[in-house]
């Protein structure tokens, strides 16, 4: 595969994940702005990323940082609470120009609630991020937490509504539901993916929060504080790109918005996913797998 032109998808929004996790986010935000184009990688071929070294998320969220920035996206959205809580501070700091949406545990929603229970992966629930918003918001509140070990690939393989998902959740939300819970926090972007079933185990007794749509009104307001945003000029934008191959498709595009999936292994998932995210299939989209970095 040829080297990505410098700029070539310059003013989109760049979006990563471990995988498909992060198209929960990328849906919410093109439903909220659906001028805007979005450049998604999902690192699937290294995923989960949960279990591995911090210093592993952080070297992948940089290397992937760069890449978006490079190709020329205009603000990053870090569609994955691992690399939201390892690697988002030095994000900041080694790219001081360029405007970050990290995703965290909804925690500050879920103090309304009485019993809080909280999915997320090993590596999030052990950072000093996810403590600090848990001192915050839920400092005398009884939590009960859950590393939902195996739980990410089984929805990178898993279509919702198979029965080995639905036995993963029923195992995973036993205990929490047997302790009584009112609320369960969604901390990792893969599981919105399958809200419909967790929501199904848990009854119409538990509210589940999504952060999806929490992320897209961040998103929106760092684009109109930096006058990024772009204006609404038809139901698919205007931004007028012309694209042209290896990565706009045969003879280019000259109209509307473009989304463009560049994953890092199969795109079997990916593209599975998809069919059931109605905002990332209006106007053009393209998926590339087996995608490799520059320095790969």
């Amino acid at each position: 595969m040829q080297p990505i032109p410098r700029n070539y998808f310059s003013g989109t929004i760049g979006v990563f994940d471990s995988g498909i996790g992060g198209l929960s986010v990328a849906n919410a935000v093109s439903g909220l702005l659906p001028a805007e184009s979005m450049l998604y990688v999902a690192d699937n071929a290294r995923a989960p990323y949960g279990p591995q070294p911090a210093e592993n998320i952080l070297a992948y969220s940089q290397e992937i940082t760069r890449f978006l920035l490079a190709a020329g996206a205009k603000l990053i959205v870090v569609a994955c609470n691992t690399a939201t809580s390892i690697a988002i501070d030095a994000l900041r700091e080694g790219f001081p120009e360029v405007p970050f949406v990290g995703l965290e545990p909804a925690v500050k929603p879920a103090s309304t609630g009485e019993r809080v229970g909280v999915l997320a992966t090993a590596a999030t629930l052990a950072s000093p991020r996810y403590h600090a918003l848990r001192a915050r918001y839920l400092p005398e509140r009884p939590v009960l937490e859950d590393p939902c070990l195996g739980l990410v690939p089984l929805i990178e393989r898993e279509a919702p509504g198979s029965l080995l998902l639905r036995d993963k959740l029923e195992s995973i939300l036993a205990p929490m539901l047997a302790a009584g819970i009112d609320t369960l926090v969604l901390g990792c972007t893969h599981y919105p993916m399958v809200l419909e079933d967790i929501q199904a185990v848990c009854g119409p007794g538990v509210r589940v929060i999504d952060p999806s749509p929490a992320a897209a009104r961040q998103v929106q307001r760092l684009l109109v504080e930096r006058g990024l945003g772009l204006p609404l000029l038809s139901p698919f934008g205007g931004r007028g790109d012309v694209l042209t191959p290896p990565f706009g498709g045969p003879g280019g595009s000259t109209c509307g918005r473009a989304h463009h999936f560049f994953t890092t292994g199969s795109s079997l998932p990916l593209q599975r996913s998809l069919l059931r995210l109605p905002e990332l299939n209006a106007g053009r989209r393209e998926v590339v797998p087996w995608f490799r970095f520059a320095n790969e």
